[in-house]
């Protein structure tokens, strides 16, 4: 049977999508679906910002129908990004459950464990395993979008 799973990277500047098709077996490989992004202008208020990050992921849920989302937990580093990216992940997950969508969440160190074996693994050794799972001959980019990928892989791997 196939599922569906979009990943998620959430950010306020960027959020960062992949979808994949794939079988319960990860001995049979996944296949790509899609990926991008999702962009808003730092010149924009705020609230604009969160709107359009909701009206693009509701028609981008519409147009893919994912049977699961897996998304980044929230990674703290500096409190002022730390908070804008909190608004974007509360649209997300507000997004998510009105679609009632199940979701499971992955730290950076779990999708870096997942893809690689490693848990501190660098961006450049994730990236190139996305390319390699989903047998690609390039690289996903933008870095978010390739980030959005490792997550639906992650929970592709996790048995989700």
């Amino acid at each position: 049977m196939q599922k569906r799973i979009l990943g998620l990277d959430p950010g306020l500047a960027v959020v960062g999508f992949g979808v994949i098709v794939c079988e319960k077996s990860p001995q049979i490989p996944a296949k790509l679906v899609d990926f991008g992004v999702i962009k808003t202008s730092a010149k924009m208020p705020i609230g604009e910002r969160l709107c359009t990050i909701y009206e693009d992921l509701n028609i981008l849920i519409n147009q893919l129908e994912p049977d699961l989302v897996a998304i980044e937990k929230l990674f703290f580093y500096r409190m002022g990004n730390t908070i804008a990216v909190a608004q974007a992940r509360g649209v997300l997950t507000l997004v998510l459950a009105q679609h009632k969508l199940p979701t499971v969440e992955f730290t950076p160190a779990q999708v870096k464990q997942a893809l690689t074996g490693m848990g501190n693994a660098d961006k450049f050794d994730v990236q190139q395993a996305v390319a390699r799972e989903l047998n690609l001959d390039y690289i996903p980019k933008p870095d978010d979008a390739a980030d959005g990928l490792a997550l639906a892989i992650a929970a592709w791997f996790n048995g989700e």
